[in-house]
């Protein structure tokens, strides 16, 4: 896949899987590093590497004021603003837009780098992590931006109810509810539970999509029809 041109302002659905399809994240310790390695490395200016000097990072809850106190001194120079993403045992999903030239890529090279660095250290292993560069397709109509962050939030659902993909899901209450366990996304902050507000950035998120509460009754919506899809092979298949 060519990789688009990146430009300032523009946004692009970001993926990557492991090597080989291999796992990426093998426990929480490894999903929280990623998620503070986002952090970490969105700014012009070179990576402190709090994570090791600051044992609070590894908390439950990752909060802005322990993430950005290191920081205070200096207005952080954002490289993208993370709109969206979805962590998933072997892949990743990031929905970016670029706010510095050449963002997305000083980004990825970067964050991409730190992450590989720690995973091959703590699990004892050298080489490439991810498949090759990162993909990127650029986001150039209003209808792809408002449905991707849907997208890459049901993700999740692979692990449960792999049906989705095909649009069926037996029973939207269990999906539903097991989205709103599921704390590697940006999902839980879309609908109003502080999760990791410090990563992503809600300004775009409200302009598309109105209030918390409006985007969880849209994300519900998308998911009752594929039950109602489900349904409705039944219906076929006994007639």
């Amino acid at each position: 896949m060519n990789k688009p041109i990146f430009t300032n302002n523009e946004f692009y659905h970001i993926y990557n899987r492991g090597v080989e399809k291999r796992d990426v994240f093998i426990d929480k310790d490894d999903y929280f590093r990623f998620i503070h390695d986002m952090f970490e490395f969105n700014d012009e200016e070179s990576a402190q590497n709090i994570y090791y000097k600051r044992q609070a990072l590894k908390s439950y809850e990752v909060q802005p004021r322990k993430i950005s106190q290191p920081h205070e001194l200096r207005k952080r120079k954002l490289l993208v603003e993370i709109i969206a993403y979805c962590l998933m045992p072997n892949h990743f999903h990031l929905l970016l837009r670029q706010k510095r030239e050449y963002g997305v890529v000083k980004f990825m090279q970067k964050f991409g780098t730190g992450y590989t660095m720690y995973f091959n250290q703590r699990y004892e292993r050298v080489g490439g992590l991810f498949q090759g560069r990162f993909k990127a397709v650029l986001i150039n109509k209003d209808s792809y931006l408002l449905y991707l962050p849907h997208y890459i939030h049901l993700n999740p659902l692979d692990l449960k109810i792999p049906s989705w993909r095909e649009g069926i899901i037996s029973s939207a209450d269990k999906a539903l509810k097991f989205l709103e366990t599921y704390r590697w996304s940006s999902y839980l902050d879309y609908s109003g539970r502080k999760n990791f507000p410090s990563i992503i950035s809600l300004n775009l998120f409200q302009d598309l999509y109105g209030t918390s509460q409006e985007y969880r009754k849209s994300l519900s919506e998308w998911i009752r029809d594929m039950e109602i899809g489900a349904l409705n092979n039944v219906t076929i298949e006994n007639s």
